[in-house]
């Protein structure tokens, strides 16, 4: 006979969400009453298991001199106790819910207090924990107040009764695994702490306990109504409304909407007889009409992007200038939408949300996504012992975030799989707010909720939906169709957004999307720059796939986001540079063109002539008005020419500066002319060298070896780069993975076989053929050199032989320069980096950079750096002009080593610079979770003709 005798530590494994605490509540700041923050040095001890210490520190008078020192919000993890663990969705433990392993890091924290001289001696106090990973039990002077899990959810206890004026004792004891960590299975680090706030809030009495602010607008008649329910009797004033009722009672004015393009606040104050609350009223209404979600009665267009809450040193314990700078970033690169991918943000967010204008899917903290392994087999949301812990998630979010006019979806959760759990949730929240819509992507019959969402949908089925042919449930084929997920920004991409744009944007269901995701979560550390998952030896981790955002992990955009921005215009400027008309469409839902400035620049060979003001009205949204550009300048006519028009804001704002660019479009008048060559000089043959116009050849291979005074090595035909994690692909997508199967081919090990060098009576010929160790596929490649004495002109020629089932990475020329060359002009697309796929954000110009700005610092190294449509560049004294034109990448090291680092430190400069000068690129797509590349961006073997001109430059 066997039993299982009860321990101290057993609520770690039960299922409940904890006892103890205080009834959810919305979150404020009282302007009557005092706080007492609690965040800061905490005395801190690991233990290996749940169970390996007793409560003893918890009384009082206990002795934790000896202890380390950590600081609270934070991770223990992250400050040199114990190790982070990266999973996608794979549990690292065991799946055997609601079991989780003997080995259980377990943090004791303890924290002395003092009351502040002037706390107040009436009412009582309440402490509050914003968020804890994933399971803590509190003390207070030594009286055990509860234990609590969600980790991503405020929690209070009551604890009046319990302070004294000096010494008071804190001490939670934080478990990194419990039966909530089956809940949480939520791509990203594994990271157990005290992460957010520690508050101690003084309740007077007579003070407000709970209250919703309802404030609804009629569009038609634009009027606002508001109530605001209370569970303690008082009155509510909005003085710029002249507003002044009781509470739960309603009243209709005039009033100015909220919306994210306007997000006008009214300031009120509930008072009651004990305290007086600040209110932020922002009066909007969400509604799903015609099968569309609609609020204030236009249809909502998403930008958005996917947010996990990161820092690269402190984790998800993030600070409100950090979070104020996540949201003037996406202000400024026109996103308007979050989703809180996967759990509610620190309250402070949705404040900024509010205040700088942000759509926000509030998404529960809940993800089970490791039972895919088992098919979903013993799933908590389909097993009714849990659904008491789904609830109190649910309500938890909420209740605390309920007042937010910024918050117009409820996210049930992510990738939980579909079960009566779900179903309870979504009951319980329409029963407690119905002035929201409800979100679950797994729902894929819409049973539970209000839209129809799906994730990596690729664009053909995009459009299938938004077509109304895509079947399903009568329910949701009447429902709008958003992509809460799409454009899976890991590396370099992700390539095809603008395409998927243009579907959003035809078809009235598709409401848009979200990119996944804003940030890539790198940990600063001083071994590799930044860490991911595999680099603090987790027994299973998903490599890189944690850096997959639009922001570096020190919140430097990266080129995705630059797309994205450009992408996402809210005005659109198309037009005929040769008819001088541009149409200027307003893309806003709710804005007019007001807060724009307009100007027009004429440019030749790339630089600007001449540039003025463009007279635009304030279109109202969706509105369209066709402006003539002036004359081109008559005595700027030559060359290539073309209009640039911008759009900028007239002034500062809240989010952005004055001048600050929205928009842009570019249109081009007269093309370039390409400069003729006149066939000279012929080629003479030298002992070792021959020698044609100003350069000189190995004489028994033909390599260039030099142009004028500049040394050239290793020039010949590329097609490898180090593949992007987008080319490498999904491990669930084995045969669309290009990666590896370029790899399988053998394009990184081409071999290069010398057939011919021959020396006509004006050309230098080469002939080659290209291919890979053990294949038949190769490229016939011919080398075709001509000079007028002073220029150096060649014509590469490609052949496919073979059958070539695979798309190329890129066509074209490397070589390498002396190292001593430190910068490059060009005149050609920039000034950052561009593919087929992404290049919307691409502005033809002249541009000049370092060599090692060309870099893009991936967290994981792979192709990067490419500028588009680039006429001609001048690097490492030689000129080269294209025809037609080329992408351009320089790089202190090879493509081989590049392809090899497998950190940012593993890249050492060489003493040379190699260069690619490509006829073509293939596409990026999204492939690390997405679509691959579209086909019209695949680079497809093919016959294929080009030339570059070369000449020294001089002075």
């Amino acid at each position: 006979m066997s039993f299982r005798t009860t321990t101290a530590t057993d609520y770690v494994e039960d299922v409940s969400p904890g006892t103890g605490s205080l009834p959810p509540r919305t979150w404020y700041a009282s302007s009557d009453t005092k706080t007492l923050s609690l965040n800061g040095s905490w005395r801190f001890r690991l233990s290996p298991t749940a169970d390996a210490e007793d409560d003893s520190f918890a009384a009082e008078g206990y002795d934790a001199g000896d202890w380390a020192e950590v600081s609270v919000p934070g991770h223990w993890v992250l400050q040199g106790h114990g190790s982070p663990i990266y999973t996608n969705h794979l549990y690292p433990f065991p799946v055997d819910p609601p079991h989780v392993p003997t080995g259980n890091p377990t943090g004791d924290h303890l924290h002395t207090f003092d009351l502040p001289s002037d706390w107040p001696s009436d009412g009582g106090a309440v402490l509050r924990f914003d968020g804890v990973e994933s399971c803590a039990r509190v003390w207070l002077n030594g009286t055990d107040i509860g234990e609590f899990k969600g980790s991503r959810l405020p929690h209070e206890f009551a604890v009046g009764h319990l302070l004294k004026p000096g010494g008071n004792v804190l001490a939670v004891r934080v478990h990194q695994w419990s039966a909530g960590s089956y809940l949480e299975d939520q791509d990203q680090w594994w990271l157990p702490g005290i992460f957010r706030d520690v508050t101690l809030l003084h309740r007077p009495a007579g003070g407000v306990l709970d209250f919703f602010v309802h404030a609804s607008y009629d569009h038609v008649e634009g009027l606002g109504t508001l109530r605001v329910d209370s569970d303690v009797d008082g009155r509510v004033t909005v003085p710029a409304l002249d507003i002044d009722v009781a509470t739960g009672e309603s009243v209709t004015v005039p009033v100015r909407p909220w919306t994210a393009e306007t997000p006008h606040l009214y300031d009120g104050v509930l008072t009651t007889e004990g305290e007086r609350v600040p209110l932020r009223v922002g009066f909007r209404t969400v509604a799903l009409e015609d099968g569309l979600i609609k609020v204030n009665g236009t249809p909502l267009l998403f930008k958005g992007v996917n947010r996990h809450e990161w820092h690269p040193e402190r984790g998800r314990a993030l600070d409100l200038a950090t979070m104020r700078e996540d949201v003037l970033l996406m202000k400024r690169h026109n996103i308007n939408a979050v989703r809180t991918s996967h759990y509610p943000p620190h309250p402070a967010f949705l404040d900024l949300c509010d205040e700088y204008g942000l759509w926000v899917v509030d998404e529960c903290d809940l993800e089970t996504h490791g039972f895919t392994e088992q098919a979903w087999r013993d799933n908590p949301v389909d097993d009714d012992r849990w659904t008491p812990a789904l609830l109190d998630r649910a309500a938890r979010m909420v209740e605390r975030d309920k007042n937010h006019p910024s918050v117009v979806i409820w996210s049930l959760g992510n990738e939980a799989g579909t079960g009566r759990g779900l179903t309870a949730m979504a009951e319980w929240i329409r029963g407690r707010d119905g002035s929201r819509l409800i979100h679950y992507e797994g729902d894929l019959d819409c049973r539970d909720t209000d839209v129809y969402s799906r994730m990596y949908a690729d664009h053909a089925e995009v459009e299938k939906i938004g077509r109304g042919l895509d079947g399903g449930t009568h329910k949701r084929r009447g429902l709008p169709f958003i992509l809460c997920e799409y454009g899976h920004a890991m590396g370099n991409g992700p390539g095809g957004i603008a395409d998927y744009q243009h579907l959003f944007e035809s078809y009235d269901r598709i409401q848009g999307g979200f990119i996944w995701e804003w940030i890539d979560h790198g940990i600063k550390d001083e071994r590799y720059g930044f860490a991911y998952g595999g680099d603090f030896g987790e027994e299973l981790h998903d490599g890189n796939f944690v850096c997959d955002g639009l922001l570096f992990p020190d919140r430097t955009p990266s080129p995705g986001l630059i797309e994205y921005k450009k992408v996402l215009e809210p005005v659109r400027i198309v037009g005929d540079g040769a008819d001088g008309t541009v149409r200027v469409t307003n893309a806003y839902d709710f804005a007019d063109l007001s807060a724009l400035a307009f100007e027009w620049s004429y440019q030749v060979d790339g630089e600007t002539v001449e540039s003025g003001v463009l007279s635009v009205p304030e279109l109202a949204p969706g509105a369209s008005v066709d402006v003539k550009l002036p004359d081109p300048p008559a005595d700027a006519r030559g060359g290539e020419t073309q209009w640039t028009v911008r759009a900028t804001l007239a002034a500062d704002t809240a989010w952005g500066p004055k001048d600050h660019l929205v928009a842009w479009a570019q249109f081009p008048l007269s093309s370039r002319p390409f400069t003729a060559v006149a066939q000279s000089d012929g080629p003479v043959r030298g002992e070792r060298r021959i020698t044609l116009g100003p350069a000189a050849f190995d004489a028994r291979t033909g390599a260039l070896r030099s142009i004028g005074g500049v040394d050239v090595g290793g020039l010949r035909l590329d097609v490898w780069r180090a593949p992007t994690d987008n080319d490498n692909g999904a491990p669930w997508q084995p045969d669309l993975r290009y990666g590896p199967l370029w790899r399988e081919l053998g394009l990184h090990r081409m071999q290069h076989r010398l057939e011919s060098v021959e020396l006509g009576e004006d050309a230098l010929t080469v002939r080659t053929r290209v291919a890979p160790a053990a294949r038949e596929v190769a490229l016939r490649t011919v080398y075709r050199w001509t000079s007028d004495g002073t220029r150096l002109r060649l014509t590469v020629s490609v052949a496919p032989e073979g059958d070539w089932t695979l798309p190329l990475p890129r066509l074209g020329i490397r070589l390498g320069l002396p190292g001593s060359a430190d910068g490059a002009r060009w005149f050609g697309g920039g000034p950052g980096e561009a593919y087929p796929d992404t290049k919307s954000a691409s502005m033809v110009g002249r541009w000049e950079s370092t060599i090692d700005a060309l870099q893009t610092p991936y967290v994981r190294p792979q192709e990067n750096g490419a500028r588009a449509d680039v006429r001609w560049v001048e690097i490492g004294g030689l000129r080269v002009e294209g025809e037609p034109e080329f992408w351009f990448t320089a790089r202190r090291w090879t493509t081989e080593q590049l392809d090899a680092a497998e950190h940012l430190n593993d890249l050492r400069a060489g003493d040379t610079v190699w260069v690619n000068l490509d006829h073509g690129q293939q596409g990026i797509g999204s492939q690390s979770c997405g679509p691959g590349t579209l086909p019209q961006y695949q680079l497809r073997p093919a016959p294929a003709e080009f030339t570059f001109l070369f000449s020294e430059i001089h002075g």
